[in-house]
């Protein structure tokens, strides 16, 4: 897809980053490191519409006023982690200045014949949002900061053989940090998280409740992550931490729970059942069900009667 309109400024290569904030000459061709006090926005334009063909890890050190996470407020108030893979659309901030920090972006390319480039993917969080990012507490920013400051002195070295592989292994170990704080992140917003679950059983509900399944087919992914306003691998990677489901599987089981319901209560045919809950066959009904109960949907009716 050619993202190239007026309206979307397309970035290629740390060179052209570093020109367009107003830096200095990379240090390196395919990864650069950007203090957020030193940026000069230069032709970005406040809340334009830009497209990296880079990964961007943004390390936020200080925020001025409360950021809103969510359904709610982020728990600690040591700064944070966003991620951002290449290709997508992101917006130029109309406050560069209302925190401290820096970002480390680097080309696909430096990470390629590198074992980092084929599971890079696994990391869920470059598929969030900003506003699912990554807050830290004060030990875990330490480790942050220790990490940045050790590629920050990497880069400052004349390059050689080793400097590639190096940093791609302090990248490596960045990552894997920034998965451990997501995993404590999920645990210690049980309560949030918690109002997040609910707020889906609840659009589910509705969803089943208005037959909308007759119209519309069975609840996606996307329409219940577009509903909650959450990117659609957090709340996958969410209901994994709290259910050890999928969003999917969440929706399948909740189809199942109603459809039980629907069973033991109605007179409806399991074909009747099936087109309510928004199978377009009632074979695939007939074959979910089984699925997840070992049983035929009739079969688990006559169970009851």
């Amino acid at each position: 897809m050619n993202l190239s309109t007026p309206d979307i400024c397309i970035i290629s290569s740390i060179s052209e980053l570093m020109r367009d904030l107003g830096q200095p000459e990379p240090l390196h061709p395919l990864i650069g490191l950007i203090d957020y006090n030193q940026v000069q926005p230069g032709n970005m334009e406040k809340g334009k519409k830009i497209c990296l063909d880079l990964y961007k890890i943004s390390f936020k050190t200080a925020f001025s006023g409360q950021v809103k996470y969510g359904q709610g407020y982020y728990d600690f108030e040591e700064g944070g982690l966003a991620f951002i893979k290449p290709r997508q659309i992101v917006f130029s901030p109309d406050d560069t200045l209302s925190y401290e920090g820096y970002a480390l972006f680097f080309h696909p390319d430096f990470i390629r014949g590198y074992p980092l480039n084929n599971f890079i993917d696994n990391y869920g969080f470059f598929s969030y949002s900003t506003s699912e990012a990554l807050f830290l507490s004060h030990k875990e920013k330490s480790i942050i900061s220790n990490l940045f400051a050790t590629i920050a002195a990497e880069l400052e070295n004349n390059i050689d053989a080793f400097s590639q592989s190096i940093l791609v292994s302090q990248i490596e170990q960045l990552l894997n940090y920034s998965n451990r704080f997501y995993n404590r992140q999920f645990i210690t917003r049980k309560s949030i998280n918690n109002e997040i679950v609910t707020s889906l059983d609840n659009l589910l509900g509705q969803y089943f409740s208005e037959n909308k399944g007759l119209k519309n087919g069975l609840p996606s992914v996307q329409y219940v992550c577009g509903r909650l306003q959450l990117s659609m691998r957090y709340l996958s990677d969410l209901l994994g931490s709290i259910a050890g489901m999928t969003t999917q599987q969440y929706i399948q089981h909740k189809v199942i729970e109603h459809s039980k319901d629907l069973l033991t209560t109605t007179s409806l045919s399991v074909a009747e059942i099936a087109y309510q809950l928004g199978f377009e066959h009632p074979q695939s009904f007939n074959k979910l069900f089984k699925s997840k109960t070992s049983h035929s949907p009739l079969e688990y009716r006559q169970s009851f009667n």
